[in-house]
Parts: C-alpha cells; sequence; structure tokens
C-alpha cells in the first residue's frame, strides 16, 4: 500500500526562515504549498527546493490578506499551517501601523478561517519573542512565557493579537494552534539588504571589507538562535505544544559587541566597528527563557554562535 504523504502549508516560504523550514519539511517527506507574495521573500531561496523535489512542492504567488488564501488552505486541505508570512520591520510597524496591522492580524485571520474551513487543520505561529514581552527588566531576563505580554512596538501590538486570535478560535472553532515566540533568528538567507538582521549586515559588510556599525554602545543584548534550530521547533510543534506559546532562544543574552567580535574574528576582518547614536524605540537587553519548550517540544538548540555565524560567512562567500 502506497503510503500518503503529510501535506502541510508554509505562509512566507519564500523568505528567510520559510524557506529553511521548507527545505526541512521536503527532506522529511511532506508534499508542501508555500504561499508567499515575494514581496521580501523571493523564489531564489526555493531554487533548490524546487530542482530536488519538482512534485512535492506547489507555490502559490499570493497574499496572506487575499480571500483567496481561504480557498487554497480549503482546496489543500494541509494537516498543518506554518504561519510565518508577517509585516516584521519593527521602524516600518510604527511609520505605517495601519499596514502592520493588515499583514499581520487580517492575514492571521485568513490562515485561520482557511484552518477552520478544511477541519482539522493545526496552526504553527511564528511569533516575536523580541518583542512580545516588551521591556523586560534585567533580573527577569531570560524571561518567561509567565511574563506579562506589553508589547512597545506597533508590530509587537500586532503580534500579540494574532496570538489572541489563535486562543480564540481554539476556544471558537477547535483550531489547534502552538505559538513560538521567536528570538533573533539568525542563519543562511537572511537579507542583509531588507528586514532587521544584524547578524547578515554584519557578515555582508566584513566580507566586502567595509566597518560594521554598531548604534550606542554596543552593550546592547539579543538572544541569537540559528535557523535550522529554528525549523526544527516548528516541525516539533506540528505534533506537540497544542495551545501554548512557546519561547524559541537559547536563554543567553550576546551583546553587539560580543556578536562583532566573534563575527570578526571568523571573518578575518581587522577594522573596528563604527559607533553612532542609539536608535530610539529599541529594547536593551533581550534573551528567551527555552525551558518551556523542551519540556513540550523536546526542544533546545544545539548550534553554537560561531558555528553558526561561520554557517552564514560561508552562504554569503558562495
Amino acid at each position: 500500500m502506497t503510503r500518503t504523504r503529510e501535506r502541510v502549508l508554509v505562509t512566507g516560504g519564500a523568505g528567510f526562515i520559510g524557506s529553511n523550514l521548507v527545505d526541512r519539511l521536503l527532506a522529511e517527506g511532506r508534499q508542501v504549498d508555500v504561499v508567499d507574495n515575494l514581496s521580501t521573500g523571493s523564489l531564489a531561496n526555493l531554487a533548490e527546493a524546487r530542482a530536488d523535489h519538482p512534485h512535492e512542492m506547489t507555490f502559490h504567488h499570493l497574499d496572506v490578506r487575499s480571500d483567496a488564501l481561504v480557498e487554497v488552505i480549503a482546496r489543500s486541505r494541509p494537516e498543518v499551517i506554518y504561519h510565518l508570512a508577517a509585516q516584521a520591520d519593527v521602524r516600518v510597524s510604527v511609520e505605517r501601523p495601519v499596514f502592520d496591522a493588515e499583514v499581520n492580524i487580517l492575514g492571521t485571520l485568513r490562515v485561520l478561517e482557511g484552518a477552520r474551513s478544511s477541519n482539522d487543520t493545526r496552526v504553527v505561529f511564528a511569533a516575536s519573542g523580541g518583542t512580545l514581552y516588551g521591556d523586560v527588566p534585567p533580573e527577569e531576563l531570560p524571561v518567561r512565557e509567565s511574563h506579562d505580554q506589553r508589547p512597545l512596538s506597533c508590530y509587537g501590538v500586532s503580534k500579540k493579537s494574532a496570538v489572541d486570535y489563535l486562543f480564540a478560535y481554539r476556544e471558537l472553532h477547535a483550531v489547534e494552534f502552538c505559538a513560538l515566540a521567536l528570538a533573533n533568528v539568525y542563519g543562511p538567507r537572511q537579507d542583509p539588504n531588507g528586514e532587521a538582521g544584524v547578524v547578515a549586515i554584519f557578515a555582508d559588510r566584513m566580507l566586502r571589507g567595509e566597518r560594521v556599525t554598531i548604534y550606542g554602545d554596543g552593550e546592547q543584548t539579543r538572544d541569537f538562535v540559528y535557523v535550522d534550530d529554528v525549523a526544527d521547533a516548528f516541525v516539533r510543534a506540528s505534533k506537540h505544544g497544542g495551545g501554548l506559546v512557546l519561547n524559541i532562544g537559547t536563554g543567553r543574552e550576546v551583546s553587539v559587541n560580543e556578536l562583532a567580535a566573534v563575527m570578526a574574528d571568523r571573518a578575518g576582518a581587522s577594522d573596528p566597528p563604527v559607533h553612532v547614536a542609539a536608535r530610539p524605540g529599541e529594547l536593551f537587553r533581550n534573551a528567551l527563557d527555552p525551558e518551556r519548550a523542551g519540556i513540550h517540544l523536546d526542544w533546545k538548540p544545539w548550534t553554537p554562535l560561531d558555528e553558526g555565524v561561520q554557517a552564514v560567512l560561508d552562504h554569503m562567500r558562495r
């Protein structure tokens, strides 16, 4: 008897995280529908997937705000929807809050309506651990999921609202979900000219022989988690963690100065960074406690920062 492939759908599947997730899903034998409007994603990110799995992947050039998304989901009836499509630039969200809400809130509602119409479809949602909790006191880092959610940007508010809708659809329509609050994800295919991604930006400049720019004194911290580790968390969340928000990070604070030093060592860059005025509105310190994901998903990050940085540099050199 021929075994039926599990069918899944990935919104934002031509983006940085999405395309890496698509590679993982195809490698594990899934039938994958990719939805992306290519506003920030690129078909180049899916080139290997299309070449290696021409019959297992279907691409839909579609905006998540479109009514047609509901029809695509209802027709394909995926067992899991990985919802990664988003307006992910904090600065854009402040300048264009209505646009941010349309993509992140209304787009999520389209996904949920599609899941409701197709029956027994689980949604795994990419939330934002960097903005969801707001400005957390240093003594409470790494932050846990039980912490108050007080986002300070329109982007964070829209992501929080999307999670609230996930809870509502679970109660009203039995649409199961798992929301992953992602730390600062980095890795191959991150666009140094696109959305925020300091590792990609630093790598690009160092390989061009240019000095990197650090805003402020460089002691601000972030929790950097490698994209393959994140893709693994998404796959695990397709079966576990129902009804939960789970932090996906390393739990370790890394200052921008430390990151620059590690990357300079790996890239062979000797010029010191240029320090300019700090950007207003950005969090000073952030790190996510991943213990809950370890309990419910049996997940933990395994890629050390220096190895992940090396992979980014190698990718950009190619």
